[in-house]
């Protein structure tokens, strides 16, 4: 039996009154979590599937529709412009109408309006449908992080995190499988946008069997369901249960202006740099990668091989970070990976053999998306509950900019001065987005209620 275990078996009477996030915060990990993590990463990975399956099917009607660069980079960027107003949006719903609830709306969203993708006739209608796919896939992202960040145990909430993100290389790694199998065929990029229909039928399970946030409970007066839902996490470890004191109910929001105010500037702009600059690398890079390796002469199937290749890479760079950020801490995790991913970003930019471009491509998939976890452990962790979701809403909404304006540039970048400029562009926002880290509050753990 655990220390908390044993502590906790004396009668509830004769325990000190703690709140309901310290009760959370003692538990270990249990099964609960475990299908809380499950749940929401399940939500992560087809978001990672839509984004990824993008980049494979820009590939295959560029050919099909004879698009020019320039149409290719449109239909990339529309669906960041739904990202960035879906994450301010998101942000703010999480924090007035709960995390449970937004979840699963905006994966009901993406999942619709991905499925109606595959019935485009053109470029036109492609493009609405893809801003509206922006809209829920940037309004889930922030809001999953939050969710699983307020319920995961004060020792581990950050490798928790990090393993939530992990998610999305599952999701990757299963949109480049479709890519590589099912894109090729005839009418395939139709059916893989059918495929990216899942997650609409996820919404139903997300709404029914994820937990709503205990904090935003308690901040809304819904005590009884707090304390229902903490007593499930107990039951759960077999800890016993204490009286938590009163919550105060919260009268109304705080306004999103708060994240400016003297006490958050500094996090905020920090958080902001990091966001911007991680966006525009890796979207950059990413959304065009099967692209670049067809106009360098490599076939759609094999410029497919080569990008599932290195999108395996993800998941040794997750579970690196997840280890690391309890031991280094979170400031210098981040910090590390993105150091690593501007150096993998400029040799990639050089590779000229498919050994080179396969091992300077798998450096920067395990160093990128180890950071991006990395990043998400953070966000959450730097406002108080009641700007929780706005806060990390709004960095991720900004990092969207840069995502929007990555894939644009792609195409000036490559006409001016190859991969190597491209892609030393790309190390250059790595390095931009590591600055910003350096300058975040290190909140290893420290209670979310004492950030």
């Amino acid at each position: 039996m655990s220390d908390e275990a044993r502590t906790e078996a004396a009668p509830e009477a004769t325990q000190p009154a703690v709140t309901r996030s310290e009760r959370l915060d003692r538990l270990p990990f249990t099964r609960l979590h475990g299908k809380l993590l499950g749940g929401s990463g399940i939500g992560w990975a087809l978001d990672a599937m839509d984004v990824g399956l993008i980049s494979f099917i820009l590939a295959a009607l560029a050919t099909e529709w004879n698009l020019s660069q320039a149409q290719v980079s449109w239909v990339a960027s529309v669906g960041f412009v739904g990202m960035a107003i879906g994450a301010s949006v998101g942000g703010l719903l999480a924090d007035r109408i709960g995390r449970r609830q937004v979840f699963a709306l905006t994966l009901l969203v993406y999942g619709l309006a991905t499925g109606a993708s595959a019935l485009a006739g053109g470029l036109a209608a492609l493009i609405v449908l893809r801003f509206i796919v922006g809209l829920g896939l940037g309004s889930e992202l922030p809001v999953a992080s939050t969710l699983v960040s307020e319920y995961a145990p004060r020792k581990i909430r950050g490798r928790v995190v990090v393993i939530l993100e992990a998610f999305w290389a599952v999701g990757w790694i299963a949109a480049a499988l479709i890519g590589y199998f099912v894109v090729p065929l005839e009418n395939g990029w139709r059916w893989a946008f059918l495929i990216g229909m899942v997650p609409a039928a996820y919404a139903l399970v997300v709404r029914r069997a994820l937990p709503e946030s205990v904090r935003f409970l308690e901040r809304k007066g819904r005590t009884d369901e707090a304390e229902t839902a903490v007593r499930r996490f107990e039951e759960a470890a077999g800890v016993a249960a204490v009286p938590s004191p009163p919550a105060e109910p919260e009268p109304a929001p705080p306004h999103w202006r708060e994240l400016w105010t003297a006490r958050f500037r500094r996090r905020t702009l920090a958080l902001w740099v990091a966001w911007f600059g991680v966006n525009f690398a890796y979207y950059g890079a990413f959304i065009w990668l099967p692209s670049l390796l067809v106009a360098q002469g490599f076939t759609l199937v094999k410029s497919f091989e080569y990008t599932l290749i290195i999108t395996l890479a993800q998941i040794p760079g997750y579970a690196l970070a997840a280890f690391l950020i309890e031991k280094w801490g979170r400031r210098a995790t981040l910090a590390t990976f993105l150091a690593g991913s501007a150096v993998a970003a400029v040799l990639f930019g050089q590779a000229d053999t498919v050994a080179g471009i396969i091992a300077a491509g798998m450096a920067l998939s395990a160093f990128n998306l180890g950071a991006w976890g990395a990043l998400y452990a953070v966000t959450p962790e730097v406002y108080p509950t009641a700007l929780r979701g706005t806060g990390a809403g709004a960095a991720a909404a900004f990092g969207r900019i840069a995502s929007i304006v990555a894939p644009l540039c792609v195409p000036v970048l490559i006409a001016t001065g190859g991969s190597p400029l491209a892609f030393g562009v790309f190390g250059v926002a790595f390095v931009v987005a590591m600055v910003g880290s350096l300058f975040l509050p290190d909140l290893t753990g420290v209670a979310l209620e004492e950030t």
